[in-house]
Parts: structure tokens; C-alpha cells; sequence
């Protein structure tokens, strides 16, 4: 038991870990939420009255199926399928498919019950979901793609639409996977229903900046937090894991805000290039080849590749995690502020653990957690949303401003929750508080549902 659980909410947090037995990450998610709410139940009693916390760290429906395909040797191949639309009270359940084998219910849970405060953070009207499979694409030929996706959506699609629950992509889901996915639900349903999934092609309904959004969004956050603390990116050496969408266009962005990106990553090792990482080569390596990040110094013999090496290691003043959950501990993140780091964005969901938050905290440094720092995705997506439902295509530069000012609007309404609250500049007490308010008195107006 945590000893930072506040006494009115430690008991909850037992019949969660007792209610849901050996599911890790979502038993970290939900104490890092809950760690946040004692002050909340005495301000607001009414959500204890009305059991919001309970009723909220239960999904409100858990789907589970399996995906028979046929591989290129004609062999059969069986997934497993999930999509856990956990909370609806602020709008249809959205939020991505990961497809990845570490996938099972444990993670889905975790990433949906993330999603209900970030997408309560972005101000749009949309609940928390999130679904995905323990397929793995990588290494698989586009039609051993696109029959699993077939076969996903074939199942899938009876439980999602526009109004309903809207999943997008997430790791090993990208405009590819989406395409397919897209393509057999309208085979299936016969209805060209754009709104029913978002991370749609430019050709067909799809919504620009929404490929650069989440690192767009997170970099704008980082800004924000680094503004109110008289500071900026400008001159500033950072480092950002992963080397996929979310990481090439928060490097992008830190680009343009005036920073120095000198390493990113992929899961065999990372690249360091203290000229700065050349950004097209990546995309190239990456969204092109689809190959690993090592061939990077094929074309720079400068640049150094780790293999099995921890990028936190180099020394820096942004870290922006971008990989996946728990990929920074508390060694690593002892090592950051000794380093010199003094902002952290998260730009994947839940990247540090627990110890390494405490790290941050503890050090006064500008840390912004996912569900505030990367929700630049998801209500990328909410805008898809609304342009689909007007059948109207936005500019790139009207798109991009209006994602700049969600993720500064999320910054203040972090930033001022948790001074109200009595931890000024603590951005995870603001972002959890902040989230779960929005969500919680739209559950007490609807009643016992």
C-alpha cells in the first residue's frame, strides 16, 4: 500500500488491486491518481457520497476477442484482441489500438484509464478508451498487415462508431494499420462514417498536424512549463527516446522553439550525434525504410549507436520520454538532475516509474506528465472529429494553432489546480485534479449509471 494514499482513499485502492489481480501498469496508473484526490474528497464530498472514485477505476465495459488470420505460408495465426471503453462521461470513448506483443488487459486498462483525464484535460467533448492487440506488425508483410486488420475489425466494429467510441493509433498502429482498418469497417457496415476512427490518410478524411501532434504537443507543453519559469528551448540540449511519430515530431518542434536534440532511440539501442540529430535521415530511416535506428551512422560516421545503451545517461537540459511506460526509474532519473536536466515532457504514457517521479519532484525541476504533456494527440484527433462532422478540412496553420492553444490552456489549467490545491508547480497533482473534477461532476449530474 501506498503510504502517499490519502487514508479516505487507501481502502479503494486495496479493492482495486484485489478486484484486479496481477494487471501492474493499471495498478500504477491508478494510484498515481488516486496518491492526488484526498484533498479533493474534502472539498468536494459529494464524490464520495456518490462513489465517483469506485465507479470510475471500473471500466464501464471490458471487450476481449480473439483474431484468427492466415499468414504467407498459408499458416493460421490466432491474437488476441481488446478494447476496454472505460468512461463515457464526457463524450463517445476515444483513444488509440496499440499493436504490440507485450499487449494484454493490464496495459489496455492502464492506457484507457490514463486517457479519461487526459482527454478531460483537452476541453473537448470525449471519454477515455483504449483497446489493442499482442500482434505485432513489425516484421510482417503488408497483406500479413492487412488481414490481421481485417480480421480486428471484423469483431471490432460492432462495438465502435462515431458516436460511440472512436479509436485512433498508437504504438504499432499507424496510417497504414488505420487505412486497413477503415476500409473493412465500411465493407462491413456500408457506410462511409469518417468520425469512427481518427489517424485517417489526408486523401480520405484524415485531418493535417494530426501525424505531428502528440510530439507537436508535447514540446508546446514543455514551452509553457519552461515559460513560468522565466526560461525557453532556445539553446537548450535535449534528448528524446523512441524514434517513431511521437518522438521525430516533438524533435521537430523542439527544433523550431530554438533546442538541440543530440539523441533519440529505438528498442535495440540509441544515437548519439552532438551536431544535433539530423532529423530527415530519421524520417527516412523510420518512416520510409522501417528499418532500426543503427543504420543512422551509415550516413553520419560521427554519430555514435549504443546498442542496449541507456539514453539517460547523456547529459541534458530537456528529456523528453517518448518510447513506452516505465522507461525511466529512479537511477535514471537520479542521473537526469544530477546531469543538469531541468524540464521532463512525457510524451508516451506513464514513462517514468513512480521512484523516478519522486526524483522529479523532490529536485523542483519542470516535470509534465503524459496525461497532460502528450495530450496533444488525442485532441488532434477531437478536431478530426469535428472537421469529419462538418465535412470540412482544416489548414495546416489553423490546425496547428488551435493545438497549441489546447496545450496551453491544459498548462494553466494544471499550473493553477495545483497551487489552488497547495502544491504549486506540482503538474501531476494538477493534471490528475484538474482531469478528474471535469469527469466527475458530469458523473454526479447523470446520476447512478
Amino acid at each position: 500500500m501506498s503510504p502517499n494514499i490519502d487514508e479516505k482513499v487507501e481502502p479503494i485502492f486495496k479493492e482495486v488491486l484485489d478486484r484486479n489481480p496481477g494487471e501492474i501498469e493499471f495498478h500504477q496508473a491508478v494510484r498515481e491518481v488516486l496518491e492526488s484526490l484526498g484533498p479533493v474528497l474534502v472539498k468536494h464530498p459529494e464524490f464520495a457520497d456518490h462513489k465517483i472514485i469506485e465507479r470510475i477505476c471500473e471500466p464501464e465495459r471490458q471487450i476481449i476477442f480473439r483474431v484468427p488470420w492466415v499468414d504467407d505460408n498459408g499458416i493460421v495465426q490466432i491474437n488476441r484482441g481488446f478494447r476496454v471503453e472505460f468512461n463515457s462521461a464526457l463524450g463517445p470513448y476515444k483513444g488509440g489500438m496499440r499493436f504490440h506483443p507485450s499487449v494484454y488487459l493490464g496495459i489496455v486498462k492502464f492506457l484507457g484509464f490514463e486517457q479519461i483525464f487526459k482527454n478531460a484535460l483537452t476541453g473537448l467533448p470525449i471519454g477515455g478508451g483504449k483497446g489493442g492487440s499482442d500482434f505485432d506488425p513489425k516484421g510482417k508483410s503488408e497483406s500479413e498487415v492487412m488481414r490481421f486488420c481485417q480480421s480486428f475489425m471484423t469483431e471490432l466494429y460492432r462495438h465502435i462508431g462515431e458516436h460511440t467510441d472512436v479509436p485512433a493509433g498508437d504504438i504499432g498502429v499507424g496510417g497504414r494499420e488505420i487505412g486497413y482498418l477503415f476500409g473493412q469497417y465500411k465493407r462491413i457496415t456500408n457506410r462511409w462514417e469518417a468520425g469512427v476512427l481518427t489517424g485517417k490518410g489526408l486523401d480520405w478524411g484524415g485531418s493535417l498536424v494530426r501525424t505531428e501532434a502528440t510530439g507537436y504537443g508535447a514540446a508546446f507543453f514543455v514551452d509553457e512549463m519552461l515559460k513560468v519559469r522565466k526560461d525557453s528551448f532556445d539553446g537548450k540540449t535535449c534528448i528524446v527516446s523512441g524514434s517513431g511519430n511521437v518522438s521525430i515530431y516533438t524533435m521537430e518542434k523542439i527544433t523550431q522553439l530554438g533546442g538541440k536534440t543530440v539523441a533519440c532511440s529505438d528498442s535495440n539501442g540509441y544515437i548519439y550525434d552532438e551536431k544535433g540529430i539530423d532529423l530527415d535521415l530519421v524520417k527516412q530511416i523510420k518512416e520510409i525504410e522501417r528499418r532500426r535506428i543503427s543504420v543512422y551512422t551509415d550516413t553520419h560516421k560521427h554519430a555514435k549507436y549504443i546498442a542496449k545503451g541507456n539514453i539517460w545517461e547523456i547529459p541534458c537540459q530537456v528529456a523528453m520520454p517518448s518510447a513506452t511506460q516505465n522507461e525511466i526509474n529512479g537511477k535514471d532519473a537520479a542521473l537526469l538532475v544530477k546531469n543538469g536536466c531541468i524540464a521532463i515532457g512525457e510524451g508516451a504514457n506513464m514513462p517514468t516509474t513512480p521512484e523516478g517521479v519522486k526524483v522529479f519532484l523532490e529536485a523542483g525541476i519542470a516535470y509534465g506528465p503524459g496525461k497532460a504533456a502528450n495530450a496533444g494527440g488525442v485532441a488532434t484527433s477531437a478536431l478530426e472529429m469535428q472537421q469529419n462532422a462538418s465535412r470540412d478540412s482544416w489548414t495546416f496553420e489553423y490546425t496547428e494553432d488551435r493545438l497549441r492553444q489546447i496545450m496551453q490552456n491544459i498548462h494553466k489549467n494544471c499550473y493553477e489546480t495545483a497551487d489552488e490545491y497547495g502544491t504549486p508547480g506540482n503538474y501531476v497533482n494538477g493534471a490528475n485534479i484538474a482531469g478528474f473534477i471535469k469527469v466527475a461532476k458530469a458523473m454526479v449530474a447523470f446520476g447512478v449509471i
